[in-house]
């Protein structure tokens, strides 16, 4: 199956809102018709998440895995969740009280009888591109929060907010940076943060790392042709950064994303490119005296 990409009447723009008479149901039925055989109004269900304690807790929780994990499980009853619900399911993601973003499209592969429980249905879904050119950029007006699934052919009349890239972030200058760890893979890779990775890119410093969960704290240093940024895209990717402390922390969390999910990263202090490899050192020791992590934090030295 290919990318489909919205016809002309399901708005390509990429400004902040969209006519008002635009519907899901319009945007479903030319981007549905892309594909054969065609995706019928009929063939779709769909589903709006919330964030709540039990579920999806927060953005940091919109991951591939997470989503996935949390949407193929449904309620045993019928009367919570249909017995035979369509092939195709729009997740949607609360943004706002009664604002939806499209964050998923799946194939629904039909119920996964062994995986069958008491309380609960476990469906096979697979990540469709259907409608891949809108995810994260198409909103509708969800009328009903309480009601948190619904047919396509009910969903029809949805109002189309926007399609429209999410606003660019601007860098807010180094001593005001705070970044969780959801926010910090956000930044090394979404287009919205690239003020962010351009400022970062272009020092050295001295970084800290607040563990969230009991608030210990890790003193680190980037320098050399490395810079913050590199230095931090390592952590995005690894949640440890190769740091012994950190390390240990990260593997033994075997919870959803791990321990790193309670890291948070801001700036203590930034050099310039040419500033010598043996001031930054000295600078760290001082933060790592002053903050006292060797005694009551996260540095091992």
């Amino acid at each position: 199956m290919t990318a489909s990409r919205p016809q002309s009447g399901a708005g390509t723009s990429t400004g902040a809102s969209v006519s008002p008479h635009l519907t899901l149901g319009h945007v479903l039925t030319a981007l549905g018709s892309e594909h054969t055989p065609p995706i019928l109004l009929e063939d779709i269900h769909v589903i709006r998440h919330a964030f709540k304690p039990d579920g999806l807790r927060g953005p940091e929780d919109l991951t591939s895995e997470r989503v996935l994990a949390y949407t193929r499980s449904q309620d045993l009853l019928t009367r919570r969740f249909p017995a035979e619900p369509g092939r195709w399911w729009v997740v949607l993601i609360a943004d706002g009280k009664r604002r939806s973003r499209l964050l998923r499209v799946y194939e629904n592969r039909g119920e996964v009888l062994a995986e069958r429980t008491d309380v609960e249905r476990m469906f096979d879904l697979v990540e469709s591109d259907f409608m891949g050119s809108l995810v994260d950029r198409l909103v509708v007006d969800w009328t009903s929060p309480r009601n948190w699934h619904r047919t396509a052919t009910r969903a029809r009349g949805l109002p189309v907010l926007e399609i429209a890239d999410r606003d660019k972030i601007p860098f807010p200058g180094f001593d005001k940076v705070f970044l969780s760890m959801h926010e910090l893979k956000e930044m090394v890779s979404s287009p919205r943060y690239a003020d962010w990775r351009s400022a970062l890119s272009q020092v050295q410093g001295i970084y800290l790392i607040t563990d969230s969960a009991d608030g210990r704290q890790y003193v680190g240093k980037a320098d050399g042709s490395e810079r913050i940024f590199g230095r931090w895209a390592e952590y995005s990717r690894s949640g440890h950064g190769g740091n012994v402390e950190l390390r240990a922390l990260v593997a033994d969390d075997a919870g959803p994303e791990g321990h790193a999910r309670h890291f948070a990263f801001s700036i203590l202090r930034v050099f310039g490119p040419s500033t010598s490899p043996s001031e930054v050192d000295e600078a760290e020791s001082h933060y790592k005296r002053a903050l006292m992590t060797r005694t009551f934090g996260l540095n091992a030295n």
